[in-house]
């Protein structure tokens, strides 16, 4: 039987088809852990993060979405939060669990993606992403803005770290189409990335992110946007 778009998730699905499927991409992308990258060689977590919680954000309950290999989920779990971790690819959370023996702490990872996680609503003081949105589909970007405002508490906060335009290119909605590819992601200009979330959350910080010489125990990268949100309930 033909496939027929019959509602809003049908439609989600027929546009993914448009594009590369992330999971075997991911999979393959953590796979060669020497990889010269980074948040590969970096174990400790991103300085834009540390300043949050140094600055007096002190959460209990935290999601983090897109946690590659650990490294701001255990600084979290260590700063005394309960985490829920989330990783598209197993052998990106196989790695965050090594991390996590590691350093002894317990988090709860889940290999999954944040539009199949189960949650009880409202259950996060703090939802952090870093690096997953600027390889989201455009037309998935709704259904993950609900989805951040859902999981949140009456209050609570949501931090991102994005690609700006030195880190890719500024490729347009409908060129992600056209071309069928995200390419390495997408690169938002400040005006473009806070037209997306601005009538969603108030935005209580918005800046480039620090370039941090290596060898450091946090990473800061100048090509990265990062913004520290509040929930508009």
């Amino acid at each position: 039987m033909d496939k027929a778009i019959l509602n809003y998730d049908d439609l989600l699905v027929m546009l993914d088809d448009f594009l590369r499927e992330p999971k075997e991409f991911w999979e393959s992308f953590y796979k060669d852990k020497t990889k010269d990258i980074p948040f590969f060689k970096i174990k400790g977590p991103d300085e834009n993060l540390v300043e949050y919680f140094n600055n007096g954000l002190a959460p209990n309950r935290v999601l983090e979405v897109g946690c590659g290999p650990g490294r701001n989920a255990v600084y979290m779990a260590k700063k005394g939060c309960k985490v829920d971790a989330l990783d598209i690819a197993d052998n990106a959370i196989q790695w965050a669990k090594e991390r996590a023996s590691e350093e002894g702490v317990q988090i709860d990872f889940h290999c999954q993606s944040l539009f199949e996680f189960e949650f009880e609503p409202h259950t996060y003081d703090f939802i952090y992403d870093c690096g997953l949105f600027h390889h989201l589909a455009p037309h998935r970007r709704l259904t993950y803005i609900e989805t951040i405002k859902k999981a949140l508490k009456k209050d609570g906060h949501f931090g991102i770290v994005c690609f700006n335009t030195k880190g890719a290119l500024d490729t347009s909605d409908w060129e992600v189409y056209k071309e069928g590819s995200l390419k390495r992601g997408i690169g938002y200009s400040e005006e473009r990335l806070k037209r997306v979330f601005a009538n969603h959350f108030t935005i209580l910080e918005f800046r480039e992110m620090k370039k941090i010489p290596q060898p450091s125990s946090v990473l800061g990268e100048d090509f990265l946007w990062v913004s520290l949100m509040k929930a508009n309930n």
